[in-house]
C-alpha cells in the first residue's frame, strides 16, 4: 500500500491510526515504533521525526487497537494481550505496510511486544530491537506503581489528561492496561523464555529511576540474550527515556543502528 504521512490502516476488523515519517519502506529500512501501555502515536511527540532525521531511515508509528484514534477494543483484555499483539497482529501490520527491513523500537509494553516478536516470530526482515524500559517479568515495585496509577486515574485529572490523546478510547486504553497488570494471575507473566531465541542485536535503555522496573530487567536480558545484547542505564531518568533523556536516547539508538549497518 502507498503510505500517506498520516492516515488510518485497515487491519482485519480494526482501523489503526498511523504516521509515516521519512522514506517509505520500499525506499529505505523502516523503524517501527511500539508504544507503551498508556501510549499512542501522538504520545511519541516529536521523537519519530527526530529519529528519522538522525538515522536517515523511515519511521512508522501507530496506535494499537484501543488507543488513540484507532478502533476501540474489548475490556478486560486477556492477560496474553502482549503475546497476541506480537505474534498475531504485528506480523500482519508489517506485511500491510510493505515492511522490507528495519528495526522494532518499543517502549514499556511496546518493548515487551518487540521482545516477544523477536523470540517467537524471528522475522528475518527485523534486523535489530531497541527496548526502552522493557518488562520481562513482574516486580512488586512495578505492580505497586500500577496500583498508584489506578488511584490517580480515579481521583485526579489523569483521565482528562489522557483523554486529550485517546478521546473515546480513554477508558479502554487505561483499564485494558491497568486491570490486566493488577490481575493476581498476572504475577505469573514472564517473557524470559523468549529472550534466548532472539537472534538479532538488542539495545536496552532504562532509566535509573524507572518506577515500573528495576535494573534486574536489564540483567536478565544481558544474561539470556548473550553477546547480542547491550544496555544503557540512564541517570536522571524514570520510565520514559525518549521524553526524559531524548538526546542520549537518540544518540544511543542512532549509534546502535549505525553498527548494524557495518
Amino acid at each position: 500500500m502507498a503510505l500517506k504521512d498520516a492516515d488510518l490502516l485497515l487491519l482485519d476488523d480494526a482501523t489503526l491510526e498511523y504516521r509515516m515519517i521519512g522514506p517509505r519502506p520500499d525506499e529505505a529500512p523502516t523503524i517501527v515504533l511500539l508504544h507503551e501501555g498508556l501510549g499512542c502515536a501522538a504520545l511519541w511527540r516529536d521523537f519519530p521525526e527526530r529519529l528519522s532525521e538522525a538515522t536517515g531511515l523511515g519511521v512508522f508509528v501507530y496506535s494499537r487497537q484501543g488507543y488513540g484514534a484507532s478502533s476501540p477494543c474489548k475490556v478486560p483484555r486477556p492477560l496474553t494481550y502482549m503475546h497476541q499483539e506480537a505474534i498475531e497482529t504485528l506480523p500482519k501490520l508489517l506485511d500491510a505496510i510493505g515492511f522490507e527491513s528495519g528495526l522494532l523500537v518499543g517502549h514499556s509494553d511496546g518493548a515487551s511486544i518487540a521482545a516477544i516478536h523477536g523470540g517467537a516470530v524471528a522475522d528475518p526482515r527485523v534486523r535489530g530491537l531497541v527496548l526502552m524500559a522493557p518488562h520481562f517479568f513482574t516486580e512488586d515495585m512495578g505492580i505497586a506503581s500500577i496500583a498508584e496509577a489506578r488511584t490517580a486515574f480515579e481521583t485526579t485529572n489523569l483521565r482528562e489528561r489522557l483523554q486529550k490523546y485517546h478521546g473515546d478510547n480513554v477508558d479502554c486504553a487505561f483499564w485494558g492496561w491497568n486491570r490486566a497488570w493488577l490481575d493476581p494471575e498476572f504475577r505469573n507473566w514472564d517473557l524470559r523464555e523468549f529472550l534466548p531465541r532472539i537472534t538479532v542485536p538488542v539495545l536496552i535503555l532504562q532509566g535509573e529511576d524507572d518506577q515500573y522496573g528495576t535494573s534486574a530487567q536489564i540483567a536478565c536480558a544481558e544474561e539470556l540474550c548473550g553477546e547480542g545484547a547491550e544496555s544503557l542505564l540512564l541517570a536522571d531518568c524514570a520510565h520514559s527515556p525518549f521524553r526524559e533523556q531524548p538526546e542520549r536516547t537518540l544518540t544511543a539508538t542512532r549509534d546502535f543502528i549505525a553498527r548494524l549497518k557495518q
